[in-house]
C-alpha cells in the first residue's frame, strides 16, 4: 500500500473529535448540571491564603489588595505573604502591609523554591480549616472565595480549582492564551464532574488543611508542585472540584521565549510526574475516567501534536521542493498562472471537514466557558489568534519537553 499522510492524520483527528464529544456529553450530564446550580455557602470556615513571592515587586501589591477586597468575613480570612529570598524590592513592598490585622509576612533569607514558600505559609497557619494558594502575579475577583468555599460540601472533596483567565491581554500571544485559558475553564468544569482534574493551578486553588496533615506538604514535583499535589490527592482516592464562577486573572507571557519556557516547565513536569512517580494512575480502573481515559488521552494528545506538526513541516517542505523543481526554466508569468485561484481546487476533503469540526467544537467550548464563568473581555481577537497560532506554537514546547524528559535535561524556572 502506498504511503499517505492520511494514515497518520485521520486517526488523530478522529480521536480529537471523540474526546470533544466526550466533553460535550459529560457537560450535559447531571453531575455537571448540578455543579452549575451551586449557590453561596451556608458557613464560612477559616481560610488562609498563601502568596509565595520571589522578585515580584511589580505585581505583589495589586495581588495583595485584590485579596483584601474579597467579600468574605475578615475574621475568617488570613493572608500569608511569603518572601522567598527576593533580591528586588519585594521585601520593602510587603512591609507596607505589616500592620494589617489580616496579613502575616514571612521573610525567608534564601530562595528555596515555590514549594518551600508554600510550606512555610502552611506551617504558620495551624488554625486554618482551608489553605489557599495564589501566585503573586494574579488577581482575584471579590466573590471568588465564596464561590470556591461552596464546593466543599462533600467531605471527600479535598481541593477546588478556580476559573482562571489571562489579565488584560495585549499581544497576539496573550490573546491566544486568553482563549486557551477560557477553554481550560470549560474543560476543568467538565472534568471535575468525573473527578478527572489532575492539576490544581497556582492561581487560587484551595485545599482542605486535612490534605497536608494526611498526605504531607508540597514537594518540588519537578518544578510543578501544584500538579504533583493534585496527582497525590487523586492517588489517595480523594476528589478535586472546580468552581466555575470563582474568577482569577493571571499575567501571561507576552512574547514567545518566556511562553515556551513556562510551558516546557509545565509539560515536562507533567511527563515526569506521570511517567516516574504516578504511573500507577495510568490505565488503572480504580481511578475511573482519570486513569482509563483522561490521562492516557493527555499523553496521546502530546504525541499526536508533535506528529501532526512534524508531518505538516515534512509535507510543506516536499511540496515546496516539488514546486521549485517544476518551476525551473518556466517563465514567471506562466508559473504564476499555474497557481491561479479557483474555488474548485480548495481542499474540501474528509480531512478538511474533520479538522474544521475539531476547531469549531473547540471554539464553541471557548464561548461556553466565557459565558458560564462571566469572565470579562473581548473574545473575537483572542479566538482568531488561537485558531491561527496555537497549532504552530504548542508543538514547539511539546517537542522540547519530550526531548528534555528523554535526555534528562533540567531547565530553570525563569
Amino acid at each position: 500500500m502506498a504511503w499517505s499522510p492520511n494514515l497518520i492524520v485521520y486517526p488523530f483527528l478522529l480521536a480529537a473529535i471523540y474526546y470533544e464529544f466526550f466533553l460535550l456529553v459529560t457537560f450535559l450530564s447531571k453531575p455537571a448540571r448540578d455543579s452549575r446550580k451551586r449557590g453561596t455557602p451556608t458557613t464560612y470556615p477559616h481560610v488562609a491564603i498563601i502568596v509565595p513571592c520571589w522578585n515580584e515587586e511589580n505585581t505583589i501589591e495589586s495581588t495583595t489588595k485584590s485579596l483584601l477586597a474579597l467579600k468574605y468575613p475578615s475574621k475568617k480570612l488570613s493572608i500569608v505573604l511569603v518572601n522567598d529570598g527576593s533580591t528586588d524590592n519585594t521585601k520593602k513592598i510587603l512591609a507596607r502591609f505589616a500592620r494589617h490585622p489580616q496579613i502575616k509576612i514571612i521573610n525567608k533569607e534564601k530562595n528555596g523554591g515555590k514549594y518551600t514558600a508554600l510550606n512555610a505559609g502552611i506551617s504558620s497557619s495551624p488554625e486554618a480549616e482551608f489553605i489557599g494558594c495564589l501566585d503573586a502575579d494574579s488577581l482575584v475577583a471579590p466573590d471568588a472565595l465564596r464561590e470556591i468555599v461552596s464546593c466543599f460540601e462533600k467531605p471527600e472533596v479535598m481541593a477546588t480549582t478556580a476559573a482562571m483567565s489571562v489579565h488584560k491581554p495585549h499581544t497576539l500571544l496573550q490573546h491566544m492564551q486568553y482563549a486557551e485559558y477560557i477553554f481550560g475553564i470549560t474543560t476543568r468544569h467538565i472534568l471535575s464532574s468525573v473527578n478527572g482534574i489532575y492539576v490544581t493551578p497556582g492561581p487560587f486553588s484551595i485545599y482542605r488543611s486535612k490534605v497536608f496533615r494526611e498526605l504531607g506538604n508540597f514537594r518540588h514535583g519537578y518544578q510543578t508542585e501544584d500538579l504533583e499535589m493534585a496527582l497525590r490527592i487523586q492517588y489517595a482516592g480523594y476528589k478535586i472540584e472546580n468552581s466555575l464562577r470563582a474568577r482569577v486573572y493571571t499575567k501571561a507571557p507576552s512574547t514567545l521565549r518566556p511562553l515556551l519556557k513556562q510551558r516546557v516547565r509545565w509539560t515536562s513536569g507533567f511527563l515526569r510526574n506521570i511517567l516516574y512517580d504516578y504511573r500507577g494512575l495510568i490505565a488503572n480502573p480504580r481511578y475511573n475516567a482519570l486513569g482509563l481515559f483522561i490521562l492516557p488521552f493527555a499523553l496521546f494528545s502530546m504525541f499526536s501534536g508533535i506528529s501532526l506538526f512534524s508531518l505538516s513541516i515534512f509535507e510543506f517542505a516536499k511540496s515546496t521542493i516539488h514546486s521549485v523543481s517544476v518551476a525551473q526554466g518556466v517563465p514567471l508569468t506562466y508559473a504564476l498562472s499555474l497557481h491561479s485561484f479557483s474555488w474548485f481546487y480548495l481542499p474540501f476533503t474528509v480531512m478538511f471537514f474533520l479538522g474544521g469540526a475539531t476547531l469549531l467544537i473547540t471554539l464553541v467550548f471557548i464561548v461556553m466557558g466565557k459565558r458560564l464563568s462571566n469572565t470579562p473581555g473581548n473574545l473575537t481577537v483572542s479566538a482568531i489568534a488561537y485558531s491561527i497560532l496555537y497549532g504552530f506554537v504548542a508543538p514547539l514546547w511539546l517537542i522540547r519537553s519530550v526531548a528534555d524528559v528523554a535526555s534528562g535535561a533540567r531547565r530553570s524556572w525563569r
